[in-house]
């Protein structure tokens, strides 16, 4: 090879390095000032008074989805500073797209269900709930699990996925609650029986006037009838006016004469 061709050659592997330097050089600069241009964009908009009005868990799912969002972008632009072309870019992210779906179809299905809950909110932090075989407190909301906290303290993990997929029970979402409860009694006495359970409920301090209480036979049973209490109360309050009238109306019951139902039994002919 000859001296002349080896300048020519020279100077290619010059002007290609120098081509790829710049744009390894430019590449750099604009990840290092997209990367503080993402934390100033998401810090102004985490303290933005309109962002402090949405719920906390939306607002941790819009930080997330502008961030990943930016840098999305930011990553777009680097390959297209660096000289790819962007067909072969997106047909490989397309079929990498393709192979991460079907292998986290669980955890597409979780964020799907964790994206409705955000949306519809059947429940919310704090709220006291039946849901996915699981009945506690809400403590946490996440894109896909939500974490509830149990009467007996245990802490459940429940995939945003099945919750959406079956039925939830919101206990504390409405401001009242009806305490229904049912007591057994001996003999037909009505009357007396109503007596008392009325007087048990409206001498409650947290039973609620308005709806008013209720107490009305249900059926018989052998040796007596079965009658039922209805008290409404404040949903904080549902806990101890269920816990007070089991205790009152029993003994006044007892105190009026009117005991549990008598047992049942067979007559055997000889």
């Amino acid at each position: 090879m000859d001296t002349q061709t080896l300048s020519v050659w020279a100077a290619k592997l010059v002007d290609i390095c120098s081509t790829i330097g710049v744009k390894l050089l430019l590449a750099l600069l604009i990840f290092i000032i997209g990367r503080i241009v993402i934390k100033k964009i998401v810090s102004v908009l985490d303290k933005m008074k309109m962002t402090e009005k949405i719920d906390p868990a939306v607002r941790s799912f819009l930080h997330n989805f502008v961030k990943i969002a930016l840098y999305v972008v930011l990553v777009i632009s680097i390959i297209s500073v660096l000289g790819v072309p962007m067909a072969s870019v997106i047909t490989v992210l397309a079929t990498c797209g393709l192979a991460v779906g079907m292998a986290l179809q669980g955890a597409l299905a979780n964020l799907a269900g964790g994206i409705m809950l955000l949306i519809f909110r059947p429940f919310n932090i704090g709220d006291y709930v039946i849901a996915a075989d699981t009945e506690g407190v809400v403590k946490e909301l996440n894109l896909f699990y939500t974490v509830i906290l149990t009467l007996d303290n245990q802490t459940v993990t429940v995939p945003n996925g099945n919750l959406m997929a079956g039925n939830i029970t919101n206990l504390t979402k409405e401001d009242l609650r009806r305490v229904d409860l049912t007591f057994n009694v001996t003999g037909n006495d009505i009357a007396g029986t109503k007596k008392v359970l009325m007087e048990q409920m409206k001498a409650n301090d947290k039973v609620l006037d308005e709806p008013a209480p209720q107490a009305e036979p249900l059926e018989g049973i052998p040796g007596g009838m079965s009658f039922t209490a209805r008290a409404w109360a404040k949903t904080e309050d549902y806990w101890d006016v269920y816990f007070d009238l089991m205790e009152a109306i029993p003994t006044a019951l007892g105190e009026a004469g009117v005991g549990g139902p008598l047992p049942a039994y067979h007559i055997v002919n000889d």
